[in-house]
């Protein structure tokens, strides 16, 4: 499978990308979220997202040649922010704060860019074929690399033995969880939508359940 997806750093001829090509290019993947979120990948036409990005579609082309490139430009891009909030993590840092920043930072994606979420979540429970790519030999040693630093706290005595690998899924799964599930959370608790409050309130108890369960004191309570 040939995905074929324009470069968003530099553009042809070497130079960073001017404003309006980036304004275009975050006007088309947030239609792109939008439609996908709403039709998924097969009831979505490039068509429809020209419209919502209030774009031609010859533009469109422009910037992503088809619709499969654009679908996995729209992953790629919430799977870079999701990661980018764990590269930095060594074992020198101290593991409430690390874990508390992730937590923080996760569920304010989920708050701001819920539909991404969604897209990802149901491509992954129909197969992740469009994932391939990007969980290749580089994505496992990043994985590794994570999972590495938590089992190093554990050696030093920073934090409780647990199982590095079941941590990272329980940190993206409950944080995760306030995008995906939004409608099911709305409707049990009463609300119309989830509030910044709400994220709030979620946040502090994320963090107070899975640090205690990693034997850590959250730094609010310090």
């Amino acid at each position: 499978m040939t995905v074929l997806v324009p470069a968003h750093s530099p553009n042809a001829s070497g130079k960073p990308a001017g404003r309006i090509r980036q304004k275009n290019e975050e006007a088309i993947i947030s239609a792109a979220e939008e439609e996908f979120a709403r039709h998924g990948f097969k009831g979505t036409s490039m068509n429809a997202i020209a419209q919502r990005a209030g774009l031609p579609k010859a533009n469109l082309h422009y910037y992503f040649s088809n619709k499969l490139g654009l679908y996995v430009a729209v992953l790629s891009n919430i799977l870079d922010l999701w990661d980018s909030t764990f590269n930095t993590l060594t074992v020198d840092d101290d593991p409430a704060e690390a874990l508390s920043r992730y937590i923080r930072a996760k569920l304010e994606f989920s708050r701001r860019q819920p539909l991404a979420s969604k897209i990802f979540a149901m491509e992954v429970i129909s197969g992740g074929a469009c994932l391939q790519e990007h969980f290749n030999q580089d994505y496992l040693a990043w994985f590794r690399g994570r999972a590495a630093v938590f089992e190093a706290w554990s050696a030093a005595g920073k934090m409780d033995p647990v199982d590095p690998v079941h941590l990272i899924f329980l940190l993206w799964g409950s944080t995760q969880h306030y995008a995906d599930f939004s409608s099911q959370i709305c409707r049990v608790s009463g609300r119309k939508q989830l509030t910044k409050d709400d994220f709030a309130t979620a946040t502090q108890t994320l963090t107070h359940i899975i640090l205690k369960g990693c034997g850590l004191t959250p730094p609010a309570a310090r």
